[in-house]
C-alpha cells in the first residue's frame, strides 16, 4: 500500500479514529532527515511484513492544526523565513521526523528521528500490539 498524504484535519480525524492500525510520518519539506528516511518509510508501506498497517504522511507546515494536536514540535518554515534562519538542523534532528502509530483514535506508539532501525522497531511493535 503506498504512503498517502493527509490533506485536512477532518481527514486526519477520520483516519485515526478507524479500527485499522495507522502509522503517520510527520515531516516537512525543509527537513533533510525527513527526506532521507522517506524512501525507507515508503518501502515499509509496500512490505508484506506490515500489510496490516495503513501508511500516511502529514506535512507539518501544510497541516499545523494536526501537528499541534499530536504534539509535534518543530520550527515551521514560515518562522525560519521570518527570522532568516538558515540552519536549525540541530533542532530538527531532535524532533523531526516523528512517526506515530494510532488505532481507534489513540496514539499507541511514537518514534522521533530518521533512524531506519528505530522506524522498523516502531512498526514491528505497533503491529504486534494489535495482533
Amino acid at each position: 500500500m503506498p504512503v498517502t498524504a493527509i490533506n485536512s484535519h477532518e481527514e486526519f480525524k477520520t483516519i485515526i479514529n478507524g479500527d485499522k492500525l495507522v502509522v503517520i510520518d510527520f515531516w516537512a519539506t525543509w527537513c533533510g532527515p525527513c527526506r532521507a528516511i522517506s524512501p525507507i518509510f515508503q518501502n515499509h508501506s509496500e512490505s508484506d511484513l506490515f500489510a496490516g498497517i495503513a501508511f500516511y504522511k502529514v506535512d507539518v507546515d501544510e497541516q499545523p492544526e494536526i501537528a499541534q494536536e499530536v504534539g509535534i514540535r518543530a520550527v515551521c518554515g514560515m518562522f525560519r523565513e521570518l527570522f532568516r534562519i538558515r540552519s536549525l538542523d540541530f533542532i530538527f534532528r531532535l524532533q523531526m521526523p516523528t512517526f506515530a502509530a494510532f488505532q481507534n483514535g489513540n496514539k499507541i506508539k511514537e518514534f522521533v528521528g530518521a533512524n531506519p532501525q528505530g522506524l522498523q522497531q516502531l512498526l514491528t511493535q505497533a503491529a504486534a500490539s494489535v495482533a
